[in-house]
């Protein structure tokens, strides 16, 4: 059905007067009757009839008339759905716990007005397609991973450098520090279930572990982080790493430490990415706030990757 075509009847319907409706929708007079008789010929039924006085609704046009302002409201709805900044800014966090969460919450209470759509992904050639289709208008990750460039038409920017923490169980023997440096962690089993070949984090753990001499096991079923937290606390021989601003909340009898690592300070480098092409004005304003609210990226003392791309 031709939109014009109801739009032009709903406009006649109210103006009670073809040449009324014309000069509000800026059209001729003849235009408008055309209209009508198109929508009339495609109903099958007449919608006026011309009076002295103007045009008459048929009982037909006054049977179609509620259902034809109903289909200008659905339209209307369905194009301010796609129109830029009038939909939500779509953001993928990873996780719900992750600190990229962490900071689109602060930047949701920094900017109520801004509707947000926050989903996670699971890796990052999932989030660029999504991004290159426009399904969502940023993620955060960690980037640059080796042999992995990304396409040309998506921008990044370093975003957050999250320090680890040593995550052990009370009986573990590096429990009682109030922080371990590197070197003390050689020897020690770290378990990190659930890190996936071939995805941004693995690599990062690779070369951690190839840097410092580390042991990394990812062995076992990912059976989520409260079943991890549950090992951890009940098994002396067994550590795991954590960011330092991952929200996690464990029963108080597990008696779980958070250990700084330092000397140096690995940190995860969690950056924005976006399509550069992409309109939607939430998004300048969101680089705006990680710019004015992030910090301290490739500080001293702190360790990335060699291909984790500089600040």
């Amino acid at each position: 059905m031709d939109l014009e075509a109801v739009r032009t009847f709903v406009a006649a319907a109210d103006a009670g007067q073809f040449q009324e409706a014309a000069a509000e929708l800026a059209v001729t007079q003849q235009a408008v009757s055309k209209r009508i008789a198109a929508l009339e010929r495609s109903l099958g039924v007449r919608l006026f009839t011309r009076t002295p006085r103007g045009a008459e609704l048929t009982i037909d046009g006054q049977a179609f008339l509620p259902h034809a302002r109903e289909l200008l409201r659905v339209a209307e709805r369905a194009v301010a759905s796609v129109r830029t900044g009038r939909r939500p800014l779509r953001v993928d966090v990873l996780s719900s716990r992750s600190a990229a969460s962490g900071l689109m919450r602060a930047f949701h209470r920094a900017h109520p007005e801004i509707e947000l759509d926050v989903v996670w992904l699971f890796d990052i050639e999932t989030a660029v397609a999504a991004i290159r289709t426009g399904a969502i208008d940023a993620s955060f990750r960690a980037v640059a991973v080796p042999g992995r460039p990304l396409p040309e038409d998506i921008e990044s920017v370093r975003a957050l450098d999250e320090p680890l923490q040593l995550l052990t169980g009370p009986a573990h023997a590096l429990a009682g520090a109030r922080s371990v440096n590197v070197a003390q962690l050689v020897g020690h089993r770290i378990w990190m279930p659930g890190i996936v070949p071939g995805t941004e984090w693995a690599a990062y753990y690779d070369d951690l572990v190839a840097e410092f001499g580390l042991t990394i096991e990812a062995t076992g079923p990912n059976f989520g982080s409260d079943a991890l937290l549950d090992t951890v606390a009940d098994t002396p021989a067994l550590a795991t790493f954590m960011g330092g601003h991952t929200r996690l909340v464990w029963p108080a009898g597990h008696g779980l430490r958070r250990i700084p690592v330092t000397d140096p300070t690995p940190v995860y480098p969690h950056s924005l990415l976006w399509h550069r092409d992409n309109p939607h004005p939430a998004l300048a304003t969101l680089r705006s706030y990680l710019a004015a609210t992030t910090t301290g990226h490739d500080a001293p003392g702190t360790w990335v990757p060699g291909w984790v791309l500089p600040d």
